[in-house]
């Protein structure tokens, strides 16, 4: 018997429900949209998945992106153009967002910290990951893989070179401000300093919302969004190509972090701001501390904070440790850019709806090398993990309370030897050069609506940790109107 019009409408909609239920993790949690920025099917599996029900009363629907973030301390090694970042970034799940934070992308020394910042191993990190997120081709010639510091080369095309020291390249900190926008789409180069709604406009005037001008906000606190400096880098083809676009990157001496975005998402984004502080030496230099980055996506609050704490593994340098994440939660600040009240737009990071902490935290392992190699070589991770400081520390209630961190199932992931599988410690002979295998490189998040789906590290042999990364669906909270047109 033929079916009316409605009937195949309904049919077809049950077909379409349970076909998506019943695929697997990864293909139920992949983005929210396809390559051409329409509603992908699996979202309503994505909706099962998570729990959520219909859209919320209060005129917002709850939609779930994908978000992968990763840290990795590279020690101080800047990147050889044949370095390829696919499994890195597990390109193969397409999240929606990328937040990728680094540690020591330049040797910590004096000339660094006190002079000025090497610029161009960001740049080299931001083209290596655009190849690999875009699959795009090599734009900019690097110098010889071989020598990756020699005075003779030439260095990235098109970033001004200043003096040389020490044989390392040293750049000028706007030119990787302008080679970043190489890797923007139109949106991303357009991003909203402040956006509010319509009904805020009518409430309070066209002059609700302002861009604080540049004279008024401190270096540190400045997004990268701001910056109108001119771009004269040219790439190969045009961004149009481009599946995902760089929304954010700031580098404070050896920290750096980049945040991508699928370039459909990114008209979505709004109110942007970076703030860093400083814990290094005397507490107050940039070779120690944090990068801090804030957002809005659709109308949720997002915090993303990348991290580089104090080292040590005497007893007692875990509180050291502790004072630099207090201190970091107390004194970051993000500057007012609305006018009005009503935009709730947060100021401190404990005040975000979503937020999540990663970097090289430095937490040891509170047993002895001996006691800790036993353990490892039981693969007895459960009782290496009840001697982790961070653990101890959070279960006391001195650091990150109230904060949430997946189950550890990998090995350590500091310190190893250079090109190597074997830790630095069984082959040194100073017992105060020695260091204890220890899982410094962490993930954490704070707040409801996050979920995290994998927690593992990276085997790369690149520097003397190993990459951690973690991918997470967070709930997005979306106009009912727009809720329903997804």
């Amino acid at each position: 018997m033929a079916l009316k019009n409605g009937d195949k409408g309904k049919k077809s909609f049950i077909q379409k429900l349970f076909s998506t239920m019943e695929r697997t993790g990864r293909k139920m949690t992949k983005g929210l949209f396809d390559s051409s920025g329409a509603k992908s099917n699996l979202d309503i599996g994505n909706l099962f998945f998570c729990g959520e029900g219909p859209p919320m009363s209060n005129g917002q629907g709850v939609e779930p992106v994908r978000v992968f973030v990763a840290t990795w301390n590279v020690g101080g090694k800047s990147p050889h153009s044949g370095l390829n970042l696919d499994d890195f970034l597990h390109v193969h799940d397409q999240a929606d967002i990328y937040v990728l934070g680094f540690q020591e992308i330049v040797p910590l020394n004096a000339g660094n910290v006190l002079v000025v910042e090497d610029n161009e191993p960001a740049a080299r990190w931001l083209q290596l990951i655009n190849q690999s997120l875009n699959k795009s081709p090599a734009v900019y010639v690097f110098n010889s893989p071989t020598h990756p510091h020699d005075n003779r080369s030439v260095g990235l095309r098109g970033l001004k070179t200043t003096a040389t020291t020490g044989g390392s390249l040293f750049f000028p900190k706007y030119s990787l401000k302008a080679f970043s926008q190489t890797f923007r789409t139109e949106s991303g180069k357009r991003l909203k300093t402040c956006s509010c709604t319509s009904e805020l406009e009518r409430k309070y005037g066209k002059d609700c919302c302002f861009q604080c001008p540049k004279s008024s906000i401190r270096d540190d606190e400045s997004s990268s969004e701001e910056d109108d400096e001119p771009n004269s880098f040219s790439t190969a083809s045009s961004t149009k190509h481009m599946k995902y676009s760089l929304i954010a990157c700031r580098q404070m001496v050896g920290i750096f972090v980049t945040i991508w975005m699928k370039k459909e998402l990114v008209q979505h984004v709004s109110h942007l701001r970076i703030s860093c502080i400083s814990r290094g030496i005397m507490g107050c230099l940039g070779n120690k501390g944090c990068i801090s980055v804030r957002m809005t996506f659709h109308q949720t609050s997002f915090c993303f904070i990348c991290s580089h704490l104090a080292s040590g593994e005497k007893e007692g340098d875990e509180l050291r440790r502790n004072l630099d994440v207090i201190e970091t939660l107390k004194n970051t600040q993000f500057p007012k850019i609305c006018r009005t009240p009503a935009s709730g737009v947060p100021e401190k990071i404990l005040d975000h709806e979503r937020v999540i902490w990663f970097g090289d935290l430095n937490y040891r392992i509170a047993l002895s090398y001996s006691e800790t190699r036993k353990l490892l070589e039981e693969n007895a991770w459960d009782a290496l993990l009840d001697k982790d400081q961070l653990k101890i520390e959070r279960e006391a209630g001195r650091v990150f309370k109230g904060w949430q961190e997946g189950k550890i199932y990998f090995a350590p992931t500091y310190k190893y030897r250079n090109n190597s599988d074997t830790y630095a410690g069984d082959t040194t002979k100073s017992k105060t050069k020695r260091r204890t295998p220890a899982w410094c490189d962490r993930i954490l998040w704070h707040g409801h609506g996050i979920r995290q789906l994998s927690y593992i590290r990276g085997e790369s042999q690149f520097s003397d940790h190993r990459p951690v990364c973690a991918t997470f669906l967070v709930d997005v909270n979306v106009p009912h109107s727009r809720a329903e047109m997804l």
